[in-house]
């Protein structure tokens, strides 16, 4: 799973199963497709709301196993057979295409709320997605899975919180903001201050909490699929670690991961199997 360039999800890593993962593949072809439509290039707002709109139609067709235009054939081809032999849940691919077009008009967020709800589109989808491939649908899966997909996405935010001014979007709730006595027109404009880098740290502790929420996901799914679900939380806990080690100054630096972070990723991914045999001796 890269933190570097922000996914959702390990795309097709060693660790996914075989029979699984032509399907992993086809939903991140179709997420990383449209996300570029919405964020590429230099194309006019009102292109890209076209293209996607257009991007929908083929959706729709292959939802029903009609065929898809040629334009995207590369993507909608996997995705119309992962539909059909996975009875893949449409509504959430829809989710994911709204919250793209999200992307084109919208670049700043008054409020938490208006932010999660973001995140409950652009993000949880692929979470719940591969939960359905792998079986597991109860009510307590799936929101801890909301809970790591939308912190990873938040962790994501704050990572690239000066590239993302830089673009003239800022993902840093207004409401924050004001509540820090940072103005949102210094974010955008690279001004960062000691009240700047506090207001960075506290949304770091609170994507922190989503995250340890989520975790006990890891031991509800078994085999391979349960170990890459714990590289990718520990990967994005890394992430917050080397934000909070900048003091919060992502404005001016943008930390990334690298090959040194590896050893810690794994000692606590293997930290998090040893609880989970605790737990299960506890309880036996």
């Amino acid at each position: 799973m890269s933190v570097d360039h922000y996914e959702n999800f390990p795309v097709a890593s060693l660790l996914c199963p075989a029979a699984l993962r032509p399907a992993v593949e086809a939903i991140y072809g179709f997420a990383r497709t449209a996300d570029d439509i919405a964020d590429e290039g230099d194309a006019a707002a009102e292109t890209r709301l076209a293209e996607l709109a257009d991007y929908r139609s083929d959706l729709a067709a292959v939802a029903v196993g009609a065929p898809s235009s040629a334009r995207w054939r590369q993507v909608f081809v996997p995705l119309a057979a992962a539909i059909e032999r996975h009875r893949l849940p449409v509504g959430l691919l829809g989710d994911l295409l709204d919250a793209f077009t999200q992307d084109v008009t919208t670049v700043r967020y008054a409020d938490r709320a208006l932010l999660l709800d973001y995140c409950r589109r652009s993000a949880n989808p692929v979470g719940r997605l591969l939960l359905h491939l792998y079986g597991i649908a109860d009510a307590d899966a799936l929101l801890r899975s909301d809970a790591i997909c939308t912190a990873l996405q938040l962790a994501n935010f704050w990572q690239d919180l000066g590239r993302d001014a830089r673009h003239g979007r800022l993902y840093v709730p207004e409401a924050d903001c004001l509540r820090h006595g940072v103005e949102p027109t210094a974010l955008l404009a690279g001004q960062d201050s000691d009240a700047t880098q506090a207001l960075v740290l506290e949304l770091v502790a609170w994507t922190r909490g989503l995250m340890q929420y989520g975790t006990p996901l890891v031991h509800a799914i078994p085999g391979r699929a349960g170990w890459e679900l714990r590289l990718v939380v520990q990967g994005g806990l890394r992430i917050l670690d080397r934000i909070e080690a900048l003091h919060g100054a992502t404005l001016t630096t943008r930390p990334k991961l690298g090959w040194r972070d590896a050893p810690a990723i794994a000692w606590r991914t293997l930290r998090m199997r040893a609880a989970g045999a605790d737990a299960a001796r506890l309880a036996a």
